[in-house]
């Protein structure tokens, strides 16, 4: 396999495993596999997420051995500092979720009560400065490496999969806490924090209690 194939097999695996991803996550999909298989509606996010990672297992794989050099390299300091400052932000977000929820662990554990799951809306201190703090974390480390041309290339399709994932995973939460959420989206910004537009303390707290009216950035 030359080189330019080389490439575009990266490029294609992690666009098949983004479409993928979307495909799984999106509510008709979870509707459909609910009303044909209902006792698995309680085991989706488990399934979910297993079939999510071993599906990025071959995009991942083609990525690391691609054999070129890197194209350029960041200061140590840079991609260290970069590293353990996307590590923290994880740590730290990670306070305002369940993890076993987010697993798929509790849902299972559950799959005998009968009630629906209700999702709160929740904001940690990092999504007063950005939407989707997961994703600009993910971001920041994986631009701030160094990068040969298989990697700038899964890069590039990350980036875009993740911008517009985030829009598609907006409409759900629109749909699901409904005028606070779209307060919310004119208050902080996507992905890139920008001055001007965050939210103090107060504020997130009060608008993830449902008070529309204190939503103004600070």
């Amino acid at each position: 396999m030359n080189d330019a194939m080389y490439l575009v097999a990266i490029a294609l695996s992690w666009i098949g495993y983004g479409a993928i991803h979307s495909w799984l996550a999106a509510n008709r999909t979870k509707q459909a596999v609910y009303t044909r298989w209902p006792k698995l509606r309680p085991a989706y996010r488990l399934l979910y997420n297993g079939i999510a990672s071993v599906l990025a297992l071959p995009p991942l794989a083609l990525t690391w051995l691609y054999p070129g050099p890197a194209l350029w390299h960041w200061p140590v300091w840079a991609a260290w500092g970069a590293f353990v400052a996307a590590a923290l932000g994880f740590a730290v977000s990670m306070r305002w979720y369940d993890g076993l929820d987010f697993l798929g662990l509790r849902q299972w554990a559950r799959r005998h009560e009968m009630a629906d799951r209700c999702d709160t809306f929740v904001l940690s201190p990092l999504h007063r400065y950005v939407r989707h703090p997961w994703y600009s974390l993910g971001l920041l480390y994986l631009w701030t490496r160094d990068l040969n041309a298989g990697w700038l290339v899964a890069t590039l399709i990350i980036t875009l999969y993740l911008i517009v994932g985030s829009r598609l995973e907006e409409r759900k939460l629109v749909e699901a806490f409904g005028e606070p959420y779209r307060r919310y989206l004119k208050s902080v910004p996507g992905l890139v924090p920008m001055p001007g537009r965050r939210l103090s303390r107060d504020q997130a707290d009060a608008l993830a209690c449902g008070d529309t009216e204190a939503d103004k950035p600070h």
